[in-house]
C-alpha cells in the first residue's frame, strides 16, 4: 500500500505512505491516488481533504530510479505537462473541478512533485523544518504537474523564476513570508495546528466553502465586472440548499447550525 486512506467524521486523511524512499512517487503510487481522489470526490460525507506524507518527507516528488529504469527499458516515454495518457490521470495537480477543500500537510521534504502537491492544494501548513523546490531543470527535466504554472502565480514572478531555473531551495519561513503556506509551527505542534485549521473549515457550511473555493479560483484572473457575471455551479447548489436557510436560523435561535452538505 503506497498511500494510506482514512476516513474520519468527514475528514479524508490522504497519506503518501513510502516512507523508505522520501514519499517519492511511482507509477504504482499515482494509480492508487486516483482511485482515492474519485472515491473523495463522489462521497458526499467528506467535507475537507488532508494530505500529507509518512516518515520524515512530505513528497520528494517522482521517483526517479523506476524513471530510469523504465527509459533504459525503452518504455518510458518523454513527459512534459499534465498526466494524460500516463497512471492516475486526472492527478490532483489536474483536478481543476474538484471543490472540496484540500489541506497540505507538509511535514518535511516538499520537493518536485511534493512541492507541485503542495501548490495545488488550498490551505498549507509547514514544519519549520520543511524545505520546498522545484529542481527539476537541474535534471533536464520540467516541473510539469503544474509547477512552473502555479509558481508562477502564487508567486512574484522575478521570485518565481528565480526557483524554477535554478532549483533553489525554499526554507519554510521563507515559503511563508512569500504567501505559500498559510502557518508554519514546530514538528511538535503540527497536528494540532493542521486539525485547528480543519475544525474551522467544518465549522463553516461545506457547500459554501466549495463555492467559495470554485468562485475564488474560477475568478482570479477574470475582469471584475466578469467574474460577478459568471455562473459558479456550487454557489448555484449553495444558493438553493437547507444550509444556506439553516446558517441564519441557527444564528437567531442562538445555536450551532447543523449542516447537511446537501
Amino acid at each position: 500500500m503506497n498511500v494510506k486512506y482514512e476516513k474520519r467524521g468527514h475528514v479524508a486523511y490522504v497519506t503518501l505512505n513510502r516512507p523508505d524512499v522520501l514519499n517519492a512517487m511511482n507509477l504504482a503510487t499515482h494509480e492508487e491516488l486516483a482511485v482515492i481522489w474519485d472515491d473523495f470526490e463522489s462521497d458526499d460525507d467528506l467535507w475537507v481533504g488532508v494530505l500529507t506524507g509518512e516518515g520524515r518527507a512530505f513528497c520528494v516528488g517522482q521517483d526517479l530510479k523506476e524513471l530510469a529504469e523504465r527509459t533504459n527499458a525503452g518504455v518510458a516515454t518523454p513527459s512534459t505537462f499534465g498526466s494524460l495518457g500516463r497512471a492516475g490521470w486526472p492527478r490532483l495537480t489536474e483536478r481543476f473541478s474538484l471543490a472540496k477543500p484540500i489541506v497540505g500537510k507538509v511535514n518535511g521534504l516538499a520537493l518536485g512533485g511534493g512541492f507541485e502537491l503542495a501548490l495545488a492544494c488550498d490551505i498549507v501548513i509547514a514544519a519549520d523544518t520543511a524545505e520546498f523546490a522545484l529542481p527539476e531543470a537541474r535534471l533536464g527535466l520540467i516541473a510539469g504537474a503544474g509547477g512552473v504554472f502555479r509558481l508562477a502565480r502564487q508567486l512574484p514572478l522575478k521570485t518565481a523564476m528565480g526557483h524554477l531555473m535554478t532549483g533553489r531551495r525554499l526554507p519554510a519561513s521563507r515559503a511563508y513570508e512569500l504567501g505559500l503556506l498559510n502557518e508554519v509551527v514546530s514538528p511538535e505542534e503540527l497536528d494540532s495546528c493542521v486539525d485547528g485549521w480543519v475544525e474551522d473549515i467544518l465549522a463553516c457550511a461545506p457547500l459554501a466553502v466549495r463555492a467559495v473555493k470554485e468562485a475564488a479560483l474560477t475568478s482570479v484572473d477574470l475582469p471584475l465586472e466578469r467574474a460577478f457575471t459568471t455562473r459558479y455551479l456550487w454557489e448555484e447548489r449553495r444558493m438553493h440548499s437547507e444550509d444556506a436557510v439553516e446558517g441564519p436560523r441557527a444564528f437567531v435561535e442562538k445555536r450551532s447550525p447543523r449542516w447537511q452538505g446537501r
